[in-house]
């Protein structure tokens, strides 16, 4: 974890986040996110109700999962704050590249949890450090917004602290089932 006091302010995050050039209508975006939007359709029926959690300004899981008749909302505290939406259960949780920004990671995973159903499933996508990784050169710690950075060890303590009775990686995907 960052030393806090290193962490961007929250206007300052808000415009670092708008420096990227997503738009939810863009290819390459949507393949970039397809390991989660293609672990949702194998595992759920556009019936089941989901969120995409820090959806950002361009909302891509949302857009390609509506477009195809899924039922999912878009929930972002700085672009899409709805927090009835926080309020509800949910079949599956989606959070591309989030949990490497959540300041208070034991909140943010205890609230992840209470949202999902029974049998629900929250699906990650986040670069996980592994030792084979020169740490000091990694670029993915050097974003002044990533302030906590995932190994397999702490997967696994997330799993077993917040009540998920598994979890699988897959490269970059992260799924936790409870």
């Amino acid at each position: 974890m960052k030393d806090p006091a290193s962490w961007p302010g929250r206007e300052e995050e808000k415009r670092r986040y708008l420096e990227h050039l997503n738009e939810a209508g863009d290819l390459r975006f949507q393949r970039f996110v397809s390991p989660i939007t293609e672990s949702v359709r194998q595992h759920f029926t556009p019936q089941h109700q989901g969120l995409d959690f820090g959806a950002g300004h361009a909302p891509v899981i949302t857009h390609v999962l509506a477009g195809q008749g899924y039922d999912i909302a878009a929930y972002d505290p700085l672009f899409f704050d709805r927090p009835a939406l926080l309020e509800k259960q949910y079949d599956y949780i989606c959070s591309c590249e989030v949990i490497e920004h959540f300041h208070r990671p034991a909140a943010s995973f205890a609230l992840l949890s209470q949202l999902l159903k029974p049998s629900g499933m929250l699906l990650c996508m986040t670069e996980l450090y592994h030792e084979t990784i020169d740490f000091h050169r990694w670029n993915y710690k050097n974003d002044p917004t990533h302030v906590f950075i995932y190994h397999i060890k702490t997967i696994r303590y997330v799993a077993d602290k917040y009540g998920f009775s598994s979890f699988y990686i897959d490269g970059r995907l992260v799924v936790f089932r409870r």
